[in-house]
């Protein structure tokens, strides 16, 4: 009799187990104290901002770590423990560097290449400095001046792309270095500043790559706000003075934290979600009107790393039919370091990922939203949607595209592979006031976060990833799109 009574329990159990609706199963195990926890932990003092490279955030890779242990997610493949070394060179600031054009000193500058040096002579004015605009020019020895960016990408985030190929064609041409002109506006020159004016740290690929960098010519950036300076040397000769001297330069290791959930279908289970967020911050900077110089990144992104591990506490107790793989990246605000080297270094084959749902975010102005950037570019923009409805929300898609989000979070490195790849964010219907003002600043803390909104969002994140791994649909771009072609390239379709 107690035999049967308790076969009768252990099946009532698994029916209801089964009977248990998606949307209860994320109930059962997001909660706002748990977000809690992660969130202030995360964006304490004691973590100094997370910056990439220093010892506080090695610890809050340790914390993930030991969290994706916690719940019994399953360690990197590769290695059997939860982390991917990426290995990174730290380039700090030159020193003594003083710049000046026809005797007028250069005030707001920043070095993307060093290379020790004390120049005196002509600045040869190259247009965009891009191939053609060589042809025919003795630039031997000399220092040349170019515009920002190209013809089709004027703008700073332009520029940046197009660095490497104008340091090599200023290489192979025997330039000792070469200055671009940025025009932008003040904020985004400080954003520049920030970053360049501090240490600097980017992926070592290989040695030769790194032997190769150590080869290029000196690489500056000036302000050139309204295009002003770049009008004056297109015209007549001009002479510049630059002295500088060498920076120090050190290799260290850094962590992407790892971890896998198998899925429960025979089929499916081949097939991987990715759920990723980045969990480095830009660590000390300069003060607020309170004195306050740490960048805790509360918003940017525990929330993001946050959302992530609840995804994997979630998965751990209620497998989807489709995979889990839980990737925390590393040194994004330093280039999507993290995130370009995982690409080139994958610890399951690309081709098995099917979709990458990322988290990253700036700040929120409006609780009623979530903001996916990137919803109506793959198919499952339907599954998302619902999710978020089921939680009292509505998901909107990128309200702000001037600002290409889509290309400044990781999520574009596997978009760029062929991997669909959006990315879930706190609701903002426009990319300013609530959302700048925390958005990179001292301010961006724990203890002025909505809660309760937080809950709704996070709940929201969990059951679109359920409602994207239990479709029988793969999901994939929408026609049309700019990465189609790599996708179908990358899946053989």
């Amino acid at each position: 009799m107690k035999i049967k009574f308790s076969l009768l329990i252990t099946l009532l159990y698994v029916a209801f187990a089964i009977a248990q609706s998606e949307k209860e199963k994320v109930i059962s195990t997001v909660n706002k104290n748990t977000i809690q926890g992660h969130i202030y932990f995360l964006a304490d003092d004691l973590l100094k901002g997370r910056e990439t490279g220093t010892a506080e955030n090695k610890i809050a890779a340790s914390y993930l770590a030991n969290t994706l242990r916690g719940y019994g997610v399953e360690p990197n493949p590769l290695t059997g423990t939860y982390y991917q070394d990426v290995q990174l060179l730290k380039v700090d600031p030159p020193k003594g560097i003083t710049l000046s054009i026809d005797g007028k000193e250069v005030k707001k500058k920043v070095v993307l290449n060093p290379s020790k040096m004390d120049y005196i002579g002509d600045a040869v004015y190259l247009g965009y400095g891009l191939e053609e605009d060589y042809k025919g020019k003795d630039v031997h020895k000399k220092i040349v001046v170019v515009k920002g960016g190209g013809p089709d990408a004027k703008d700073a985030k332009g520029a940046f792309r197009l660095r490497k190929q104008k340091s090599d064609l200023a290489k192979n041409a025997g330039a000792l270095g070469v200055i671009e002109l940025i025009k932008t506006n003040n904020e985004t020159w400080g954003f520049i500043d920030h970053n360049f004016n501090s240490s600097r740290i980017e992926v070592i690929k290989d040695k030769e790559s790194y032997e190769a960098k150590r080869g290029q010519p000196a690489y500056l950036w000036i302000h050139d706000e309204y295009g002003s300076i770049a009008l004056d040397l297109a015209s007549g000769k001009h002479t510049l003075k630059l002295k500088m001297l060498n920076s120090r330069r050190n290799t260290m290791i850094s962590r992407n934290v790892i971890g896998v959930v198998e899925g429960t279908d025979p089929d499916l289970k081949n097939e991987y979600i990715i759920y990723s967020a980045h969990y480095d911050h830009v660590g000390i900077g300069t003060p607020d009107e309170s004195g306050d110089k740490i960048y805790n990144g509360a918003r940017d992104n525990a929330v993001g790393t946050t959302t992530v591990l609840t995804m994997a506490q979630n998965l751990a107790k209620y497998p989807t039919k489709r995979s889990a793989l839980f990737i925390l990246f590393t040194g994004e605000e330093k280039g999507l370091l993290g995130s370009s080297y995982y690409v080139e270094n994958p610890v399951l084959p690309l081709n098995q990922m099917v979709y990458c749902f990322n988290s990253d975010n700036a700040g929120y102005n409006d609780t009623s939203l979530a903001t996916i950037i990137g919803l109506q570019r793959t198919t499952a923009a339907q599954n998302i949607k619902d999710a978020v409805a089921a939680f009292g929300l509505t998901a909107i898609d990128d309200p702000a595209p001037e600002q290409g989000l889509f290309d400044r979070s990781d999520n574009v490195n596997f978009a760029a592979k062929g991997i669909p790849s959006p990315t879930f964010s706190l609701g903002f219907n426009s990319f300013d006031g609530e959302v700048t003002k925390y958005y990179h600043k001292p301010g961006d803390h724990a203890d002025n976060l909505d809660y309760d909104y937080l809950e709704k969002f996070f709940r929201a994140y969990v059951l679109a990833g359920r409602n994207i791994a239990n479709d029988p649909e793969t999901p994939f771009w929408t026609a049309g799109d700019k990465y189609e072609e790599a996708g179908k390239k990358l899946y053989n379709k």
